[in-house]
């Protein structure tokens, strides 16, 4: 196996209309391992790319699946890009200016609203009716590299809200970790280190966590996810195909796993397709109280189709064996890296959350 041709993963467009996406997929298929040029590609995208609840979520998806099959890290650097670019959108079109205030937000961003013990974040008023963030953040992917960031921190009201901070400010120190992981190892994640950093809030209060795009976003991350396990997918139909054009036969333990993967990989990419639809009809916007939340629909997504990417490895790494795990760099890389992705879903206790949630009837069945 190798970085073989870019190929785009299909959630609901017809095939013809897919065929856009293959000139960036080409250019971020030569750019696998170049973070700087990852991180270019991904502004880039950003002038142009659909946001969520607009009418074309499922092609947003498309794109963040199809780049995460092309490379699993440029998925992981596209996605939080993205993302902090609706949620600036998001804020802008509730408050009535631009972007929440951030009138041109500019270069690589990224979004870090992880929690770590020992760990605080604080953002205080400051005379002149601003704020300063000071304290600490775990899991700052990238910081030192990228622009920007929408990051959450503890206020003096003792709750959480979003601020927009400038990552090049004097007082943003990004830690180098000891990252030991093969997967995502161009990605590493450390603390960051605020001290008298000049803070943008974005939206007012826990408006971040508030919002029907926090559910969304979380969306869009499973579609980075299923878009590494359809990469997974087609390694295995490759590696079978080759194989009987040397002589060997699928046989039917082979077989039986390749129509599994197709059973699975076929009804979980129906799901976000018509998830898709029910977002841009306006079904899960959560501002009515007669209307679905969000949230659960988000929790089943990322089950769902973290419980795929899981089987979809299983299978694929007990039929083709140790050898291209030990020799072949390329499905090495993005079975290791997403290995790792996918630990970004909290497994039974987003199940156990969703358990309560269906307890109380919030569930369709």
């Amino acid at each position: 196996m190798s970085y073989s041709e870019a190929r785009p993963v299909r959630i609901s467009s017809e095939p013809a209309q897919l065929q856009a996406l293959e000139p960036v997929l080409e250019k971020v298929q030569a750019a696998v391992g170049d973070v700087p040029a990852l991180l270019a590609i991904a502004e880039d995208i950003g002038r142009t790319a659909p946001q969520p609840g607009e009418g074309n979520t499922a092609k947003l998806w498309e794109l963040l699946a199809s780049v995460t099959a092309v490379d699993v890290a440029a998925g992981r650097i596209l996605e939080p890009h993205l993302d902090a670019l609706a949620i600036l959108t998001q804020a802008g079109a509730q408050t009535g200016t631009q972007s929440g205030d951030v009138r041109e937000p500019h270069g690589a961003w990224g979004v870090f609203a992880a929690e770590g013990p020992g760990m605080k974040l604080e953002a205080k008023r400051t005379a002149n009716g601003g704020y300063v963030l000071n304290g600490s953040k775990p899991w700052c992917s990238l910081a030192a590299q990228l622009d920007g960031a929408v990051i959450t921190a503890h206020t003096e009201e003792n709750g959480r809200a979003a601020f927009a901070v400038n990552l090049k400010h004097q007082g943003v120190t990004a830690e180098t970790p000891a990252w030991t992981s093969r997967g995502l190892k161009e990605i590493p994640s450390g603390t960051v280190h605020f001290e008298h950093v000049e803070a943008q809030p974005v939206n007012q209060g826990n408006w971040y966590f508030k919002r029907p795009g926090f559910a969304w976003g979380g969306m869009g991350v499973a579609a980075c996810w299923l878009g590494g396990a359809v990469a997974v997918a087609r390694d295995y139909a490759d590696a079978l195909t080759k194989a009987a054009a040397n002589g060997r036969e699928p046989d039917q333990i082979a077989l039986a796993s390749l129509g599994e993967i197709d059973r699975i990989l076929a009804t979980t990419t129906g799901y976000l397709a018509q998830t898709a639809e029910r977002i841009d009809a306006g079904d899960l916007e959560g501002s009515d109280p007669d209307s679905p939340s969000p949230w659960p629909e988000a929790l089943r997504i990322r089950g769902t189709v973290a419980a795929a990417v899981e089987r979809v490895q299983t299978l694929v790494s007990q039929n083709l064996g140790p050898g291209p795990l030990a020799f072949d760099e390329a499905y090495g890389k993005r079975m290791a890296d997403l290995a790792l992705y996918i630990r970004q879903h909290h497994a039974m206790r987003d199940d156990a959350q969703l358990g309560a949630l269906a307890l109380k009837g919030d569930r369709r069945w």
